[in-house]
Formats: C-alpha cells, structure tokens, sequence
C-alpha cells in the first residue's frame, strides 16, 4: 500500500525514535510472512520489544521458511488467532506490553478483543482509525480519519474521531493541530448531512466540547488544501491550505482518500487506532513492511507521550 517518496519525512519520524526507549508491544498472531518481518524489523530499529503471541509452532516454521531469525523473542504460545487477539490484549492490560500490534488475522477479530467490556481496552472513548500519511505533493505529515472503522459515524462519533487525532498530533508533535472537516462543498445545506455536521462540530470546539485543535468546515477537498483555491471561492481560513488533519465524512470517502494518495500521489502511510488504554498498530495484510515500521514509529512516540502524561499525573 505504500511506496518510497524521498521526501525525508518518513525517515525525519525514524530519527525522532531513535533516542527513544523501544516499547514492549503484543504482536497478535503474526503467522505470514510480511507481518512477523515488519514486527521483527521494527525491533531491529529499536522502535518496539516484540511479544510474539501466536501458536509458536506455526510462527517459528514460518520464521525458519523465510529465513527470519527470532533469536530470544519471547514467544506466547496459544492455539489460533481468536486467542492470540485475547492473549495480546490481556498482556496490555497487565502492563506486559504498552502497545498492541495487528499481525495476519482480522482486523474485526483484534477488534473485538479490544472492546469486549471485562477483558478490553476500552476508554470513555469511541474507537478510531488515522491514516497517518507522507504525501510527496504536501508540505507535512497529513492525518486522514476515519478511513477504517466507524462506517457512518454520527455527529456524537464525530466528535471523538476528531478529538483522538487531535491528541495524538499533540502528542506526537507537540502543536496545535489545523483540522478540516471536509464535505463535497463548503457551503452548509440541509441536503448535505456531512456540511451540518462540519458546521455543528466547529460551533462544538468553540463550546469547549473539541481542545487542542483549530476546526474549519465544511470545507471541500480543493479548498482545504489549496490557499489558492481557497480564495478563489472568497474564504477566509486558517486551515484552509495548511491542516494537519482530515475529518471526512464518512468510511467510504475515507478509504477512497487515503487509498489514492497511496497509489495515485505514492504517499507513504502508517495506521493507528486510537481511543483505547493503548495505541494499537493496525495494518493492512496487503501492507508493506516500510508502512509497519512507520505505523511503529508513531505509536512508539505516542506510548512515550502517554508515559510523560502518567508521570506528571501521578
């Protein structure tokens, strides 16, 4: 899903990891090929200690298949998929690991393990995905949510999509981030629900019920990210030509995004999902390891963030 672009960004985000402690991560069931490498590589760059949670077996043959040396990864051997999802979750819940990797199996099944209500990693929150991309043709790191989970979300689910990628740019870059919330139009009408809904939740920040983060919307692709557009059609914005984060509509307008700034603009990408007690690596199967390593990458300095945050509160 992701190609090199050598535009220093992707590798700018590795540098900022290189000083930091690798974190200790449950890998659930990495039983193929790309995804035992892209965990094994991200340890190898010091970016997580992987906890392989898998039928040890399956995940050690594979490893001896494609010359994969494991050498004293610790192995947490359970019998298939469904039970690699409850194992790993289990281990970020007991404070064994910080974070939560996806390896081959479903994403609705690591999922559920996340909030399944006794044993899951669930917050006050609403779950989210954020695509975090390396797009050649823009000038920094660009956020796209929610491209993965939340197929229809309402306003109220809106409101927590937006707030998780708020946070996590706090976290990871310290600023406040510019936020457009985007629809086919950037005028409001009734016969466009997104519009509405771009409009309600920048009313909701200036409220008080979104922080940290500057919101302009409805606001249509063009003049989100083009000054020039944008002041072609008269408007005045600070987030127009310069977000950091892209609030769509929904799942479909979403994936359609991040998939052709993917193939169309050769964007590098990384995911996450946010909202839970720990950040969760969710990759696609189809993924390359370059798109692992950079998923690590963010949820390394996400789980660092959090680590200063429970320092300073406790």
């Amino acid at each position: 899903m992701t190609h090199a672009t050598g535009t220093g960004k992707y590798e700018a985000l590795l540098e900022r990891c290189r000083s930091l402690e690798p974190v200790p991560t449950a890998v659930a069931h990495p039983c193929e090929k790309t995804a035992l490498e892209g965990a094994i590589e991200a340890g190898e760059k010091r970016l997580i200690v992987p906890i392989l949670v898998g039928p040890a077996a399956k995940i050690q043959e594979i490893a001896k298949k494609n010359g994969i040396d494991l050498g004293k990864i610790r192995i947490v051997d359970v019998p298939h998929s469904h039970a690699a999802a409850a194992k790993a979750v289990e281990l970020v819940r007991q404070g064994e690991a910080e974070l939560l990797m996806k390896g081959s199996l479903h994403s609705d099944e690591i999922l559920s393990a996340v909030i399944a209500k006794e044993t899951g990693l669930r917050t006050g929150r609403r779950l989210s995905h954020v695509f975090i991309m390396d797009v050649p043709t823009y000038h920094k790191v660009l956020i796209v949510t929610d491209a993965a989970i939340n197929i229809a979300p309402t306003l109220e689910d809106k409101v927590d999509i937006c707030q998780n990628a708020i946070d996590l740019v706090l976290q990871i870059a310290g600023r406040t981030p510019k936020v457009a919330i985007l629809a086919a139009v950037e005028t409001v009408t009734s016969k466009m629900p997104a519009t509405i809904d771009a409009a309600c939740l920048c009313k909701m920040a200036e409220r008080g019920q979104i922080t940290g983060g500057v919101l302009d919307g409805p606001l249509a692709f063009d003049n989100a990210i083009s000054v020039e557009a944008a002041k072609i059609k008269g408007i005045k914005s600070e987030v127009a030509g310069d977000p950091d984060i892209l609030l769509v509509p929904d799942l479909e307008a979403g994936n359609m995004l991040a998939k052709q700034l993917s193939f169309l603009a050769n964007a590098d990408s990384a995911g996450l999902v946010l909202g839970a007690r720990a950040p969760i690596i969710l990759t696609s199967r189809s993924d390359s390891v370059r798109s692992r390593i950079g998923s690590c990458a963010v949820a390394l300095l996400a789980a660092h963030a959090r680590r200063r945050t429970l320092q300073t509160t406790s």
